[in-house]
């Protein structure tokens, strides 16, 4: 059975997109981002495509594509279109996926299913993106009991800004979960400097070990 791997944070706009696209570049998968909300400018399949320098056929295509920025419940209200989360799976890939969610891990997919519980019926292994910055040990502890309430398998945390060797620390033994490593703010952000820093601070062998 192919092991895919998920990709989630521990709230938006904190760099999912951008360890999504490394891994996909470096473990040589594809990537799928099942619900897209808001489509002005670079959507992020169109941001991993690049980032990645994913071929067209390693960026599989959304399943929900809504045109308003927001979580996807209300989103998908304001199109007037019902998701069904039972139907959300990956199409068919040649290969392995790095697969994307929306948000945090309790963002709502409709007003009775959360992310986490679309990635407790998948049960592949989780990774968890947090930030290094303050707050980073609240959200991401809340994160961490969240996926473990409903049995999702978490392979790690990326941890993503300047280091913080405490605040990682804590939030991986608490946590109970590995280091998977860190990435940095990334001044230019461009598919050079991305494949780079994941190669130099992302444990992927590791994370081809959890993939197995």
């Amino acid at each position: 059975m192919t092991r895919h791997l998920v990709v989630t944070g521990t709230d938006t706009g904190i760099g999912k997109t951008v360890v999504a696209a490394g891994l996909a570049a470096a473990l040589g998968a594809g990537y799928w981002k099942p619900v897209q909300s808001g489509l002005d400018g670079e959507t992020d399949s169109e941001v991993a495509a690049r980032l990645g320098q994913l071929p067209p056929e390693r960026v599989l295509p959304e399943t929900w594509r809504l045109t308003t920025p927001a979580s996807p419940h209300l989103a998908a209200d304001v199109d007037g279109v019902a998701i069904d989360p039972a139907a959300i799976d990956p199409p068919p890939a040649a290969g392995p996926l790095v697969i994307e969610g929306a948000g945090g891990v309790l963002v709502p997919l409709t007003r009775q299913v959360v992310f986490a519980d679309l990635f407790a019926r998948w049960q592949w292994p989780v990774v968890l993106c947090a930030r290094t910055s303050l707050g980073t040990i609240n959200h991401s502890l809340l994160s961490l009991e969240a996926l473990k309430a409903r049995a999702v398998p978490v392979a790690g945390v990326v941890f993503i800004g300047e280091a913080q060797p405490d605040s990682e620390a804590i939030i991986t033994t608490r946590g109970r979960v590995p280091h998977l490593g860190r990435l940095p703010q990334l001044d230019p952000l461009d598919a050079d400097t991305l494949a780079a820093a994941i190669r130099r601070g992302i444990d992927l062998a590791r994370i081809e070990r959890i993939r197995e």
